[in-house]
């Protein structure tokens, strides 16, 4: 039958008594609500006793632990409890886990100093000691280190700051990336940065991609195997070309669809994404980076328009 003395509650004999030292108690500590807490199952452990037990015998003594002796967490305070035991077990190789299945309450100094009148064994008075003394040390190591304390935090506040900077800067660096795909010039050697906007306009492409080149050999399907999936590609050109139908039926087994017509309607070159966007390129797509060279992103819809009429 449950023992129902206010001030004794049954000790955990299957618990191995275990001297626990100031530094391994200090190690239980932690600071909740701007207060350094133990929770209640470390104070059972540390007592000898069920944590089941420990808070029978608050709730039985409710006038004796006020809320600055002794509080329940709340869900967001446990979760990141858990997560600061996670990283203490990885730090320190400890094996402790916190599975609950109700949140737990933790104790101030001052609870623990009113609990120790109430559980009562043998190693009570030792360990009310160790607790104790471990709290005072904590409490010196933060007044000592106060200063470093309050540094990381604005160090914390200046990385945020600095966050928000690189936010903008990086916007800003976007944006001025997109005012680079209206009007670029490339120079004799510039064989990477030519090529890597090329496939960045075809990356772009969400349903057709239609080039216009009348030198084009195998090396645009280099550039077309980047486009998105089920993207069609239409490509013009001259008979002047060097792209053969085996290097076209090879494409198309891996990335279809690809299409390659012939006319003599075109001179320049050009880019058409979507029908929607028009790029014209004063090099043709093989030769990039070869000679000094533009490329143009032509905002009038009017040309748009009038291409569309050429192949129609």
């Amino acid at each position: 039958m449950e023992n129902r003395n206010n001030n004794i509650v049954p000790i955990n004999e299957e618990l191995n008594v275990v001297k626990y030292e100031i530094e391994d108690i200090k190690n239980l500590i932690y600071t909740i609500r701007g207060k350094q807490v133990m929770l209640d199952s470390d104070v059972a452990m540390l007592y000898h006793y069920e944590t089941k037990y420990v808070n029978l015998a608050v709730r039985r003594n409710k006038e004796r632990f006020p809320e600055n002796f002794c509080f329940q967490l709340t869900k967001e305070e446990f979760d990141n409890l858990r997560l600061q035991i996670a990283t203490l077990n990885y730090q320190t190789d400890n094996k402790r886990k916190v599975t609950r299945k109700y949140l737990p309450y933790v104790f101030t100094e001052q609870g623990i100093a009113m609990l120790s009148g109430l559980l009562k064994n043998e190693i009570a008075i030792q360990v009310s000691i160790n607790i104790m003394n471990a709290f005072v040390e904590m409490r010196k190591f933060i007044a000592t280190n106060s200063n470093i304390f309050n540094l990381s935090t604005r160090m914390e506040h200046k990385f945020l700051e600095y966050d928000k900077k690189f936010d903008i800067v990086f916007d800003e660096l976007q944006n001025k990336k997109e005012e680079e795909f209206n009007q670029k010039i490339f120079f004799n050697g510039q064989i990477y940065d030519s090529y890597s906007l090329i496939i960045d306009i075809i990356k772009t492409a969400k349903n057709k991609i239609l080039i216009i080149d009348n030198y084009i050999d195998d090396s645009i399907l280099k550039m077309l195997s980047k486009k998105n999936k089920d993207v069609e590609v239409i490509i013009l050109t001259s008979q002047n070309s060097n792209i053969s139908k085996l290097d076209i039926n090879k494409y198309n087994k891996q990335y279809p669809t690809l299409k390659v017509a012939k006319t003599n309607k075109f001179h320049d070159r050009f880019i058409v994404i979507d029908n929607k966007e028009l790029y014209h390129c004063g090099a043709s797509l093989k030769d990039l980076g070869k000679k000094c060279f533009a490329i143009n992103k032509m905002e009038d819809v009017n040309f748009l328009k009038s291409i569309e009429n050429l192949i129609s």
